[in-house]
């Protein structure tokens, strides 16, 4: 298969393009026209010895840079992960949000329909739909409450997905992804932050607290490595439907925290600050996986556990711990 994965330099988008290389698929990796990016140092660099792996220039707020890498691609799978995806930042940039994370869905299927309408169409979406949850766990037909602009926009490019598949009759599906972590995620996500502030307890003379926002707030974390192998699964089967993909556990970010600390062997050093807190808070998120493990095999027990994830995140954070440098250093 010839795939195209947009929003390839990021933690998911980099394991996705793994892991299709690694079932024999050509991939082409798309970033943004940053100058600077740098391959060699980024996540993508496993891929690059790969001869079936490219790396193509494009942006999804840009439908005619989209239109012309599908034109020429002609892909046989799309993998749209590209998003502004930070929840958080999504209130301080509500409009760059809208744009990326739900119009840039809609040039993807428009370019799709008009360009390429053989090709199979998977939107990451994102367990933040559910929001202010209707029910518990939650599954493909939870009501959907979104909370944050980041939400919102994911909403917009799921039914817009949705849409596209009911009137164009392509072959359009989303994935519902639950919180997805790994050595990869950005250092403003709230796992990487308490990972790479335990580090800098642990190796730094700053021994100053980690600063975070709601300590209670419970989501459902998992291995982004084991979720991203799940997608492909998705486009294999006969007819085109969406799956809720999540270990169906759930734990708070002080648990995160506590066993962060505990594997680092240090005591937990921690403080909160309202301004961290979001305007509209998600208390509880947990999937219910059930579809996905009936039909797509997915076992949410064959990935790491939740410990395994925080301690993989800790050693890294640990491991590739570069104190700050001071003035006068070079």
């Amino acid at each position: 298969m010839r795939c195209l994965v947009t929003g390839a330099a990021g933690q998911a988008g980099s394991f996705l393009c793994e892991h299709l290389l690694e079932l024999g698929h050509e991939v082409f990796a798309m970033v943004r026209r940053n100058t600077s990016f740098v391959a060699e140092k980024s996540f993508l660099s496993n891929c690059l010895p790969n001869s079936n792996f490219r790396i193509v220039k494009g942006d999804v707020t840009d439908p005619y840079s989209l239109e012309r890498l599908v034109y020429e691609i002609h892909p046989h799978w799309f993998f749209n992960a590209a998003a502004q995806s930070h929840v958080g930042e999504s209130w301080q940039y509500p409009i760059a949000t809208v744009d990326a994370t739900a119009k840039g869905v809609l040039h993807c299927l428009e370019v799709i329909r008009k360009t390429c309408p053989s090709c199979k169409f998977l939107q990451f979406s994102s367990s933040e739909l559910f929001g202010m949850v209707r029910e518990t766990p939650q599954n493909e037909l939870t009501p959907f409450y979104p909370r944050s602009p980041y939400g919102v926009s994911k909403l917009f490019g799921h039914w817009m997905t949705v849409n596209y598949r009911e009137s164009y009759d392509l072959f359009c599906c989303s994935a519902i992804l639950f919180n997805m972590e790994s050595p990869r995620r950005g250092s403003d996500f709230v796992t990487q932050k308490i990972a790479q502030g335990v580090a800098r307890i642990k190796h730094g003379k700053d021994k100053s607290p980690i600063v975070l926002g709601n300590l209670d707030a419970k989501r459902d974390w998992n291995d982004c490595r084991y979720s991203v192998s799940q997608l492909p699964k998705i486009l294999k089967r006969e007819s085109p439907e969406d799956y809720v993909i999540g270990s169906g556990q759930t734990f708070s970010v002080l648990d995160f925290v506590e066993i962060a600390f505990a594997y680092a062997g240090i005591e937990v050093s921690i403080a909160s600050d309202p301004k961290f807190k979001r305007p509209a808070e998600v208390p509880l998120l947990v999937a219910d996986p059930a579809k996905a493990r009936n039909d797509l095999g997915y076992d949410p027990f064959n990935q790491q556990s939740f410990k395994g994830i925080v301690h993989e995140m800790v050693e890294a954070a640990l491991v590739s711990y570069d104190p700050p440098k001071t003035r006068g250093q070079c």
